[in-house]
């Protein structure tokens, strides 16, 4: 197995961040080797400039944390982060139009954004705390249909995080033609490992640092 460290997206999330935030978490996601600084799209570049002489990438959310933003929108807060230096984009799905039974304008909303980083990874969470099992499924399939890299649990903003339940469910879907990423409630390394064993690629968490000293953390930048 990879060292824990190198599954962690540090995430700071949280509206009132201010960048003396962003720049401490990019000064722990070095110290920690975390795989990689998860953002808001204003903040990529400052991430960037932090992170220059580091092998921690930039991660920046894309219509979050509601995904029923225009396509439009989304791919132009897409286009401004991968300029700004972002290297993987984690969007949120359209819950709405998934639950409308709209299939594809979900599948065209998340092809739009990858179809302008081609090279970059993209995550598309799907934020299974609102939807029922075939909803989690179909919001698998259509993100794997429309060139996802990753599906990814959650925003750390809805009424739930990750569970065992919903990462099977994606897993049994995903079928290792593309990864996961669990996100939401994982604050320590019993719950991170739980999940690694599973299959998961990537964890999206506030608490990386916890999840690697054993310290317990009390705050959550989500």
């Amino acid at each position: 197995m990879r060292l824990l460290n190198t599954y962690i997206d540090h995430t700071l999330l949280k509206p009132t961040a201010t960048k003396s935030d962003i720049i401490k978490l990019c000064k722990e996601a070095i110290q920690y080797q975390f795989f990689s600084v998860c953002v808001n799209s204003s903040y990529v570049s400052l991430a960037k400039a932090q992170l220059k002489n580091s092998n921690v990438k930039v991660c920046s959310v894309i219509g979050f944390p509601l995904g029923s933003m225009s396509t439009q929108a989304k791919v132009a807060e897409t286009k401004s982060a991968l300029h700004d230096g972002a290297d993987e984009i984690d969007m949120v799905i359209n819950l709405g139009l998934l639950k409308s039974k709209d299939f594809d304008a979900v599948w065209k909303d998340i092809e739009s954004v990858k179809k302008n980083m081609p090279y970059q990874v993209l995550k598309v969470i799907l934020e299974t705390c609102y939807l029922e099992e075939l909803e989690i499924i179909k919001a698998s399939e259509l993100a794997i249909q429309s060139g996802a890299d990753f599906i990814k649990t959650s925003t750390g903003f809805g009424t739930g995080g990750a569970t065992i339940h919903d990462i099977k469910l994606m897993k049994s879907v995903a079928n290792n033609t593309v990864k996961i990423k669990a996100s939401g409630g994982i604050k320590d390394k019993k719950k991170a490992l739980e999940y690694i064993n599973l299959g998961v690629d990537r964890l999206g968490t506030s608490s990386g640092i916890a999840i690697v000293t054993g310290k317990s953390q009390i705050e959550s930048n989500y």
